[in-house]
């Protein structure tokens, strides 16, 4: 019987053959963490009594989650960060580089068939390029660090397969959030997930890496896609390293395969407090917001900006209505203000923050007040995402959040048709 693309990938990295099931001992390419992890990272790695990282190309802190720091607290997390860079003669990204799974792509830290580590939750990301990464605890990236190794148990996987083309105002976010209501948010639990389809097909790499972001909210380990010539294209001009693209064989075994057609698909609104609480915008029209935002690691990349702005050209943010723009990197920020898209934003009302996490974790940027609604363009809304476990978030593409934003309320980015 043949592999997936999970058992292909962590049998190349244990040196044996693995299956669904099976726990290996494996070779890690990449590990990373951020300012949110990486204190406890840094704490385990001293206990170990160890005397140097275990490959000083292989690893990355970055500042993005309170970057600028906000309070004393975190400013002497990224101190600490700072001395142990320094101290171990490791890279670090520091406040203003970016978000962790924008950077550590676009940077050519990880290709086609890698196996990446990250302490945090949504390294998932990375699947889209053909990469099997997943998120760990703080600890076990300390493990990680001092030896290059961790152990994996192989997840079973669910196929999915996205049919169809996608209608005007509809985008990737719009189909995980789609697939997300099917699933259910515990529905992937500790199985991987492949991604295949026309839709899929279609979609540029910046588009895909929104879907595999958003696998973890399914509970998934990783969510994959194979390389096709738009990754390859997309990683060889940015990576040095040489792509070994893997691929599911045509007899895998799968746990559960599950079909879309997206033909039809309306633009989807994730409701509070759970991100498979999905509904189509249209019922959810009228519902009021006092904060819209564009960015974080699902959709601050420079196709999502170029979406927003298209909506916001010329046209004001409700007077009611923060708009908070925060661009995904550095890189990405520069060629937004290339292309006028931060003129945009700023002659619109909006307020565009420094590269990084922005108002996504709640720790500054924009935490919101009690009873406020927010509408963002992150991957989770439950209680206290943003600041406030008294507030709203709503999930949602980032020309639905730019509309509503305009409108003061929940609002179908179709009625801004000519700007789709």
């Amino acid at each position: 019987m043949g592999k997936t693309i999970s058992e292909k990938i962590l049998s190349n990295h244990a040196a044996r053959e693995l299956r669904a099931g099976d726990v290996a001992i494996c070779n890690v390419d990449f590990c990373f963490g951020q300012d949110g992890t990486s204190s406890i990272i840094i704490d385990s790695f001293r206990k170990l009594g160890v005397k140097q990282v275990f490959d000083r190309s292989k690893f990355r802190m970055i500042i993005d989650h309170s970057a600028p720091s906000p309070n004393i607290g975190v400013s002497e997390i990224h101190k600490k960060m700072r001395t142990f860079a320094r101290t171990f003669d490791v890279g670090l990204y520091d406040i203003g580089c970016g978000v962790c799974h924008q950077l550590v792509p676009q940077k050519g830290h990880v290709t086609c068939g890698d196996l990446v580590l990250g302490a945090d939750s949504h390294t998932c990301t990375y699947g889209a390029i053909n990469v099997f990464s997943t998120g760990v605890g703080s600890t076990d990236l300390a493990i990680t660090l001092a030896s290059g190794k961790n152990w994996f148990r192989v997840p079973e996987t669910i196929k999915v397969i996205v049919k169809g083309k996608l209608p005007k105002g509809v985008y990737s976010k719009d189909v995980v959030l789609n697939i997300i209501k099917d699933i259910g948010a515990n529905g992937a639990t500790y199985k991987a997930v492949e991604f295949y389809g026309e839709a899929i097909t279609a979609m540029s790499v910046d588009a895909r890496l929104t879907i595999s972001n958003m696998a973890v909210e399914m509970g998934a380990k990783a969510g994959l896609m194979e390389a096709d010539e738009k990754v390859l294209k997309w990683v060889k001009g940015r990576s040095s390293k040489v792509p070994h693209p893997v691929s599911a064989d045509v007899d895998a075994k799968y746990v559960a395969v599950r079909t879309y057609d997206v033909s039809k698909l309306a633009p989807q609104v994730a409701k509070p407090h759970a991100v498979d609480n999905v509904s189509d915008v249209t019922g959810l029209a009228g519902v009021k917001i006092d904060q819209a935002y564009v960015g974080t690691c699902t959709n601050g990349r420079l196709e999502d900006l170029e979406a927003a702005a298209k909506i916001l050209k010329g046209r004001s943010v409700h007077p009611e209505v923060k708009f908070i723009i925060a661009p995904a990197s550095r890189e990405i920020y520069l060629e937004a203000a290339r292309k006028g898209l931060v003129e945009t934003f700023v002659k619109s009302g909006c307020t565009v923050v420094a590269p990084g996490c922005g108002p996504c974790v709640g720790t500054h940027n924009g935490a919101l007040a009690d009873g406020e609604v927010a509408i963002s363009t992150a991957n989770r809304n439950f209680k206290g995402r943003m600041g406030n476990p008294n507030s709203f978030i709503y999930l949602a593409s980032p020309v639905t959040v730019a509309a509503s934003a305009i409108a003061g309320r929940i609002t179908d980015p179709r009625e801004h048709k000519a700007r789709l």
